[in-house]
């Protein structure tokens, strides 16, 4: 884990907010039939929820994995973006024992 990174990545309210916008599948429109099984976001919902452009969304989408902190699936046309609680939690833990433990 790189904690400079994710850092970095949380430095940004939108990436933050999309983060929180993450946990909770209801923040977004309902996927399409055919996406139904899926785990994620539509990168598409996301953009549409933040109201930045494609490219500004897919920056911040290419910044929170890089960090580790989203997990994405590509199908088809769609990419779907989930957080990757076990790096989250990880991360936690790690500036938990870095800034609070003696």
């Amino acid at each position: 884990m790189d904690i400079e990174s994710i850092i970095s990545a949380l430095n940004n309210p939108v990436r933050r907010r999309i983060l929180e916008w993450l946990k909770d599948r209801s923040n977004f429109p309902p996927s399409l039939p055919e996406h139904a099984d899926l785990d994620g976001v539509c990168v598409a919902y996301i953009q549409e929820k933040a109201g930045l452009s494609q490219s500004t969304i897919s920056n911040y989408m290419g910044v929170l994995k890089q960090a580790g902190l989203v997990v994405s699936e590509r199908h088809g046309q769609w990419t779907f973006y989930r957080r990757n609680e076990s790096n989250i939690q990880a991360f936690l833990t790690a500036m938990e024992q870095e800034l609070l433990k003696p």
